[in-house]
């Protein structure tokens, strides 16, 4: 199923509150994404029919297990492209986490491999 970037920052920012706070609620997400409420209540509508998101009988927000899987693996990738830019290209810590932000969702997987692959060569050196 296509997810646009909008969609899978979604995904990556509930796993990441839930990782952070262990509970995540819409509200939650609008503020660590400075959204509007509305706006995030769209997305969660539209992450709910693709079949990636939940919401309990609180309000509570969790991802399904595709949704895990989705989430996990931007999340992966972010760090990964992050950790290239910062340790091998020596990019500031501020830097490579936005730039990882917009790179994740545009990188061919070939390329992400590669620098995969660089980044783990790297820390061997270390």
């Amino acid at each position: 199923m296509a997810l646009y970037e909008s969609g899978e920052n979604y995904l990556e920012t509930i796993l990441v509150l839930r990782e952070r706070n262990g509970k995540v609620r819409s509200v939650d997400v609008a503020a660590e994404l400075d959204f509007s409420k509305p706006s995030v209540s769209r997305a969660i509508s539209i992450l709910k029919k693709e079949g990636l998101v939940a919401v309990d009988e609180n309000g509570f927000l969790e991802l399904t297990a595709a949704g895990l899987s989705r989430a996990a693996a931007v999340f992966d990738r972010h760090n990964i492209i992050a950790g290239y830019l910062r340790d091998v290209l020596g990019v500031d810590e501020v830097t490579a986490q936005e730039d990882a932000c917009r790179i994740e969702h545009v990188l061919s997987e070939n390329s992400f491999q590669k620098m995969k692959e660089r980044l783990c060569a790297n820390d061997r050196r270390g």
